[in-house]
């Protein structure tokens, strides 16, 4: 979700082939030569939550899973249920960590039953840390992740869930090609969002924009900006102008840019098998803005991204979590426009 503020295929061609050759042995290999010296420290400290794995969810908030850590700081911890080689990674928005949305739960659920595993993790913006960090960061992690899964859990490929700023993750990540951005099948992008005009309705985002640039200008961009500018979190002056100033780094889903500006901003998913969740209820997209017309222009700048509205839905889909849920299975055992094909051929 967006941070507080003081004011408001066919499942047979997805079904894991474990006597078939993996069609990700050649990136296992890569990885494994280039980075192994990254994950001696977590080689063991996979953690198995119980040993009676009947199903990943216990009762409400209590998931059955494995906890691992994927790289060696300390906030790089990752939670997987089910044991599965492919894998669903859910990657929050600002303020978010584990258990970030309702919808968690029952897919959790529903993923099992198809054989997919979900995969939470924290990285260093989770929870306060956004302000902090930024999309280059997150990117970095999110590869160290992926990595980890070819390396210790001969992952078949990942695709990657995003909501909210999540959802500006997924389409940084797949601009920098890191090396495992190859191993992800689709990207789903639920409640991608404008951030800056979220926090253009707040009254004191225009001075603190001022403020940024300023700072940006002197080479204090690193350097944290007034407590007013963010009371949820820390934020530095880059982190802040990222967000709410028009073209930042973050200004990726905004209703007032022109075709070709979502066209440079997301063209290059068009060479990924998408789904676009937008919640027609969404509190964080101000009253002016016509969502149909921009989950339309999304979609078409990404090269014909599936689109699936969620009437009445709000950001976090708390209220239509079946819904959710039904889309991303669906699009998960349905063969796209591409298919799921081997990358490396």
């Amino acid at each position: 979700m967006k941070p507080p503020s003081p004011s408001p295929g066919s499942p047979s061609s997805l079904s894991s082939s474990h006597s078939s050759p993996s069609w990700f042995s050649g990136i296992v290999r890569g990885a494994r030569s280039d980075k192994s010296s990254s994950f001696k420290m977590s080689a063991n400290s996979t953690i198995a939550a119980t040993a009676d794995f009947s199903g990943p969810i216990v009762r409400k908030n209590q998931f059955r899973g494995v906890l691992f850590k994927y790289g060696p700081n300390p906030i790089q911890v990752a939670f997987k249920t089910g044991d599965y080689r492919r894998q669903v990674i859910f990657i929050g928005g600002l303020t978010d960590g584990f258990l970030a949305t309702p919808y968690l739960e029952p897919l959790a659920n529903a993923l099992d039953r198809e054989n997919w595993s979900l995969v939470q993790f924290l990285m260093s913006s989770s929870y306060s840390g956004y302000g902090t960090s930024s999309l280059q960061q997150d990117s970095k992690e999110v590869d160290l992740l992926i990595n980890y899964l070819i390396n210790k859990e001969d992952s078949e490929g990942v695709v990657l869930l995003g909501h909210s700023t999540g959802c500006q993750d997924i389409v940084h990540y797949m601009r920098t090609n890191f090396a495992c951005s190859k191993a992800v099948r689709a990207a789903i992008l639920q409640a991608p969002v404008s951030d800056r005009e979220y926090r253009a309705t707040l009254p004191e985002t225009a001075s603190m924009i001022d403020l940024a640039a300023k700072m940006i200008s002197e080479g204090r961009g690193l350097e944290l900006m007034p407590k007013e500018a963010d009371p949820g979190s820390p934020i530095t002056a880059y982190r802040y102008h990222s967000l709410c100033a028009y073209n930042g780094d973050d200004d990726l889903f905004s209703s007032d840019l022109s075709e070709d500006q979502l066209r440079m901003r997301l063209g290059h998913m068009s060479s990924t098998h998408c789904q676009v969740i937008f919640s027609m209820a969404d509190e964080y997209v101000p009253d002016y803005v016509n969502k149909k017309e921009l989950v339309e222009r999304l979609c078409r700048a990404m090269g014909g991204a599936e689109k699936v509205e969620i009437e009445y839905g709000n950001h976090s889909l708390s209220n239509r979590s079946e819904e959710a849920v039904q889309a991303i299975i669906d699009f998960l055992k349905r063969e796209g426009p591409k298919g799921w094909d081997d990358p490396w051929n």
